[in-house]
């Protein structure tokens, strides 16, 4: 079972609608794919037409119950299957919010997804994980449990700030937490009609040679119809521009070797 993560301190950057379109196009190629939300805001859970709050089972209760048990818990329990064959999600409620000033009683909880998938990894070939935008126990457990991290940015003067205050949080984290992974910075909603686009995704090339995906996610109207429907993009609209993009962008990540866990972030 191989784990991804996708996420970005800066929102509006396509960060849910990766993780949709990617983990849609596993399971359509045949991989038995789970999509994990860690985000408080609930966009993936929301995505497949759930609620979060009015969620009753998933990863707040995950959290809860290895806390309060103090052993490793199958997330199976909480798992659920969409309607969209070999597409599984374990969705967040609102409560997961909480989870930050509950670290404290309920003990070490860095590597609950982590150990928590291992208890599922003969079930799925490949798990993504929706990050928090924001440093917290959640997104440490992102990280702690990838093997790859999945960075979408917009080519925009305002997000490439956000990018570099991404890139100094997981080199906090992976250097206090000793956890490496090495990662993939994907410029999104690109509009090649823009000059401002054009040159940010110029700086982005220049800064990042060694990280940045070679390619573009364009912008796509497909990827909001998608959204409103509650279909992933890739089952919506195959011959989307956006959906294209995200299928080269697969490929990418699927035949690319998998460095050891000590890359470095740089």
């Amino acid at each position: 079972m191989k784990i991804w993560a996708v996420s970005n301190q800066k929102g509006g950057v396509g960060k849910t609608t990766t993780v949709v379109s990617l983990g849609s196009l596993l399971s359509e190629w045949g991989f038995r794919t789970l999509l994990v939300d860690l985000d408080p805001h609930g966009s993936l859970t929301s995505y497949f037409k759930m609620n979060p709050d009015e969620i009753e089972f998933g990863v707040y209760n995950l959290f809860q119950d290895t806390g309060q048990k103090k052993k490793n818990i199958s997330p199976k329990p909480y798992i659920v299957k969409t309607r969209f064959e070999g597409l599984s999600v374990l969705p967040a409620s609102t409560a997961i919010a909480t989870l930050d000033r509950q670290v404290a009683s309920l003990g070490g909880m860095g590597l609950v997804i982590s150990n928590a998938l291992k208890q599922v990894a003969d079930e799925f070939d490949y798990v993504i994980i929706d990050s928090p935008p924001m440093l917290g126990i959640l997104m440490i457990n992102a990280l702690a449990a990838c093997e790859h991290l999945i960075i979408p940015s917009l080519s925009e003067h305002l997000a490439l700030k956000g990018l570099e205050r991404m890139l100094n949080t997981i080199q906090m984290v992976y250097k206090s937490k000793k956890i490496f992974s090495p990662y993939t910075i994907v410029p999104t909603i690109f509009d090649q009609r823009t000059n401002a686009a054009q040159e940010s995704l110029t700086i982005l090339r220049q800064k990042y040679p060694k990280h940045i995906w070679k390619s573009v996610i364009p912008v796509d109207t497909k990827i909001r119809d998608a959204s409103v429907k509650g279909i992933p993009a890739p089952i919506y609209d195959p011959g989307s521009k956006a959906v294209e993009a995200y299928a080269d962008l697969l490929e990418l990540l699927l035949h690319e070797k998998t460095e050891d866990k000590k890359m470095a972030i740089n």
